[in-house]
């Protein structure tokens, strides 16, 4: 069964980038075991805490008595293979998104969670910068009134090498850009459209020399009608976040994402009866990118509470399903 709030324990499942990041927000909780199947990479982080173990093995750290909560920040083929492992021992699970390589490697996830008393958050973090938070207070308070489209791109600047590092080897990857930075961009449109009923779309390869797409292009329809023209690009040249919501009101438009993507900038263009300019507010977040401390401070009350984690599983096969079918009706095959 999972465990109570006040036994906290967390156990780091892959210690990179992503790793590094997670054990710099966990609050009042402690990081008890780091590992990653390179020894050095495990005691790098594991030394940052006193105390903590570092182990090559990923079942050794679920199956540790102290560990509550199991983060798993590792390459995407062995994402769902952890979270199953970690469910079956009883721990509550944070796992990156895209949460696996394909929405089939999630199947009997939820089902094993609730029948272990464990919940399931997936790392869609971006849900919690803080331009996306005040975007999604205006338009859940009506200030854009009813909705119409979004439009949002999101991408990467070069680097050499990029076709040789894992994302470029589907085994691993399970795609290339779309299911990178794409499960973001498609997460954020359900959050402010909700369900999409009809998707289409189209990925290529243009530039990287590479098995995998290094654009995805999506148009997404909910059953209102409402639209998400999405675009995810690994050859944007120089990193990108913009994200665009219209209402019949007014219009959020959001840049950055802060470091490398800019200042995090939302400004609010509210229409006025006489049409013409419109009233414009402006808000700036220069501070540190704090998404990851605010979202697991929200999944330790999911568990606190026992209140199931948005975002959930579903969300995540949500996203991975209109992936995959972009990736289907585009002529990708990753299991081949």
């Amino acid at each position: 069964m999972g465990r109570q709030v006040s036994e906290l324990g967390v156990a780091i499942i892959g210690c990179g980038l992503i790793g590094h990041k997670r054990a710099k927000a966990l609050g009042g909780a402690r990081l008890m075991v780091c590992a990653d199947i390179a020894q050095d990479r495990a005691d790098k982080l594991a030394a940052t805490v006193p105390g903590c173990r570092a182990v090559t093995d990923w079942k050794d750290a679920v199956r540790d008595p102290a560990v509550s909560i199991v983060m798993i920040a590792t390459l995407h083929d062995t994402l769902a293979e952890i979270a199953h492992g970690a469910v079956a021992a009883g721990k509550h699970v944070l796992i990156e998104k895209p949460a696996a390589r394909n929405a089939a490697e999630l199947a009997g996830l939820a089902e094993a969670a609730a029948a272990n008393g464990c919940l399931v958050r997936v790392g869609f973090n971006h849900r919690y910068h803080r331009a996306l938070q005040k975007a999604h207070d205006l338009v859940t308070s009506g200030a854009l009134g009813e909705l119409m489209f979004l439009r949002a791109r999101y991408g990467h600047g070069g680097r050499v090498g990029y076709d040789r590092e894992w994302r470029a080897d589907p085994k691993k990857s399970g795609g290339g850009e779309l299911i990178d930075q794409g499960p973001h961009l498609v997460d954020l449109a359900r959050w402010f459209l909700g369900d999409f009923a009809d998707v289409d779309g189209f990925a290529a390869t243009y530039y990287w020399d590479m098995p995998v797409d290094d654009n995805g292009f999506l148009l997404l329809k909910t059953a209102e009608k409402k639209v998400a023209f999405l675009h995810a690009s690994c050859t944007e040249w120089k990193n990108t976040f913009s994200f665009e919501i219209y209402g019949r009101d007014g219009k959020i438009d959001i840049n950055g994402l802060g470091g490398s993507y800019g200042t995090e900038r939302l400004t609010f263009y509210k229409m006025l009866p006489q049409m013409g300019p419109p009233e414009t507010t402006s808000w700036e977040y220069p501070m540190a990118d704090n998404s990851w401390d605010v979202e697991f401070s929200e999944f330790v009350q999911d568990i606190r509470l026992k209140r199931q984690p948005s975002a959930g599983i579903r969300d995540a096969i949500e996203a991975l399903t209109i992936i995959e079918k972009i990736y289907r009706i585009s002529g990708y095959d990753h299991h081949a």
